[in-house]
């Protein structure tokens, strides 16, 4: 077993402690809150398909999956800001819009491009309740730590994204080490919302 996939299985294993703690927990989140909790869920979810379509249906082409992965986080990280930063419900047009668009369309644009905009909208919302916080005279968001990693996270991946298009004569080992820092920062991702499930109180 290479480092990739050591990293790799870390990853998933945090995922599936996140989600049950999650839902543990469940009952100690507010209203807002509780969309961390849909969230992570939701990830699971899909991390379940694909491992059962891997290696249970040996499925090659996971394209099928992508529609459900990019649109629904999409949908639940909009969901998620707009009742956090309070903002006007017309926001909720947009969003739905996109995420609707992103799973209905197959030719239009690729899937990684349909991955970058989500992204980047995720990045705004998520950087705009930062700064919302750090100028608040009284830091006292339980899930900014949380937020902090969803922004760099997800910052890191569109990153990502263009230094492979542009190293695109990368070989194998190359891109698996450029991947292994992505899947590194989800697993401290997935570790700040663990530590803010765990600290949480009613």
């Amino acid at each position: 077993m290479d480092i990739y996939q050591i990293i790799l299985y870390f990853n998933n294993s945090l995922l599936i402690i996140c989600a049950f703690i999650g839902i543990l927990k469940y009952k100690s989140f507010k209203n807002t809150e509780k969309w961390y909790v849909y969230y992570i869920i939701f990830l699971f979810l899909i991390e379940a398909v694909v491992k059962i379509a891997l290696y249970q249906f040996k499925v090659k082409d996971l394209n099928f999956i992508f529609p459900y992965f990019v649109s629904g986080e999409l949908l639940l990280l909009g969901v998620l800001f707009i009742r956090k930063l309070r903002l006007s419900y017309y926001w909720y047009i947009p969003i739905v819009a996109l995420a609707g668009y992103f799973f209905i369309d197959n030719s239009t644009i690729n899937n990684e491009v349909k991955k970058v905009i989500s992204n980047i909208v995720v990045i705004c919302f998520a950087g705009y309740a930062l700064l919302m916080e750090i100028k608040s005279n009284k830091i006292n968001d339980r899930f900014m730590l949380a937020d902090s990693f969803i922004f760099l996270y997800y910052a890191l991946s569109v990153f990502l994204f263009f230094l492979l298009r542009q190293l695109s004569d990368l070989g194998e080992a190359e891109a698996k080490v450029i991947w292994n820092i992505n899947n590194l920062l989800c697993s401290f991702l997935y570790l700040s919302i663990i530590y803010t499930f765990l600290k949480l109180k009613k």
